[in-house]
């Protein structure tokens, strides 16, 4: 147990830096300085760097076993770097720089810290137990930190939590040993594991879409204010801790290849209650929105795990992780199209993103079926 909590420990700290940095303080700042658009672009295009980055490192690790080590030296190197960015605030284009090698080196940190889920025979409970700590350690961030830290203390102390959190796994968690040369030709060539991250994509584009969107569509359908909002919100967290631990259980319990598919309903049923639920319901939309969520984020992992060979994981892990940042951007666009043909209908626009997890699931049979 002692090991499944030093894993779930730095899912904590993984999310509280990315609710504070990434999604409070950095974007506050950087835009008071440079376009918001050219700022999306260059946060972009990390993600293409890192994910190109993750393949040669993920390569190399997988060849050499040496998963942890790099597990560490990311993680070290991502708390330094958001440490300096408090050192930095007079000079806005070099916390830029600063803040983009801090992205590539935590995306880093993330892809090795999943292959360390080689290490747990109940990967489902360890991956589960990771995703409900973490939205714990977002709540937290969000409701009380937040409000009561600044720039550029807030840097200093994130900082601080993140490697803190991080130093159970980095000394109670073993090196997945295993290793061997990876052809990266041949991982792109495998059309069922290619296959099976686009349908992965197809659920993280909703889910991310609904991340960005659901304040708006909440103000804009129901007429909540903030607070209502908030709530609603709120009881989607608790259906996102609860729904970690039940679908890691259940992925140990029934194995994970017949509780993944379950991700495709669970998405088209939300996308339809979404659009026809009345506003007195909505709270159960909120619990249903974070239950979705939770087995997303437990079971992508685990599968890729379970499914793809173990000693090339920290390379296939980098396909998954570039999944999960670039997320949202067709969600949004195909969200703003449908707006646009609807006539600013959102409920009818919600229900037809459900087209997302019904391709998904579509390309999931047909990758099961190749060989």
């Amino acid at each position: 147990m002692k090991k499944i909590i030093s894993f779930a420990l730095f899912d904590t700290g993984e999310t509280i830096l990315s609710a504070l940095i990434y999604s409070v303080f950095f974007p506050l700042y950087i835009t008071k300085y440079i376009d918001p658009k050219i700022y999306s672009w260059v946060y972009g295009f990390t993600f293409l760097i890192s994910f190109l980055f993750a393949l040669q490192i993920g390569k190399y690790a997988d060849r050499t076993g040496r998963r942890k080590e790099f597990f560490i030296i990311f993680a070290t190197l991502t708390a330094l770097l958001c440490f300096s960015l408090g050192l930095l605030t007079d000079n806005p284009m070099l916390s830029l720089f600063v803040f983009s090698l801090m992205s590539i080196s935590h995306q880093q940190s993330f892809v090795f810290y999943n292959s360390m889920l080689l290490n747990f025979d109940t990967k489902g409970l360890a991956s589960g137990l990771g995703v409900s700590f973490g939205y714990v350690g977002s709540a937290i961030a969000l409701v009380f930190f937040a409000k009561m830290l600044s720039i550029p203390d807030v840097y200093f102390i994130t900082a601080f939590v993140f490697l803190v959190l991080a130093l159970p796994s980095m000394v109670f968690l073993k090196n997945p040993s295993m290793y061997q040369k990876v052809n990266l030709k041949a991982v792109f060539k495998d059309k069922k594991f290619i296959l099976t991250i686009i349908a992965i994509l197809s659920l993280t584009e909703v889910a991310n879409t609904l991340i960005a969107m659901m304040s708006v569509y909440l103000k804009n359908v129901f007429g909540f204010d903030d607070v209502e909002i908030y709530k609603i919100i709120g009881i989607s967290a608790i259906g996102g801790i609860l729904s970690g631990v039940f679908w890691g259980f259940l992925s140990d319990r029934f194995s994970i290849d017949k509780v993944f598919p379950i991700g495709f309903f669970l998405w088209v049923v939300f996308l339809v209650l979404l659009s026809v639920i009345p506003k007195e319901l909505v709270l159960v939309a909120g619990f249903f929105a974070g239950f979705s969520l939770g087995h997303l984020w437990t079971v992508s992992r685990v599968y890729i795990l379970s499914n793809f060979p173990k000693e090339e994981v920290s390379t296939r892990m980098s396909f998954l992780s570039l999944t999960e940042r670039l997320a949202s951007t067709t969600g949004l666009f195909v969200w703003g199209l449908f707006l646009l043909t609807t006539s600013d209908n959102y409920k009818l626009s919600a229900l037809l993103m459900s087209v997302f997890p019904i391709t998904g699931l579509l390309i999931f049979i047909y990758a099961k079926k190749v060989t």
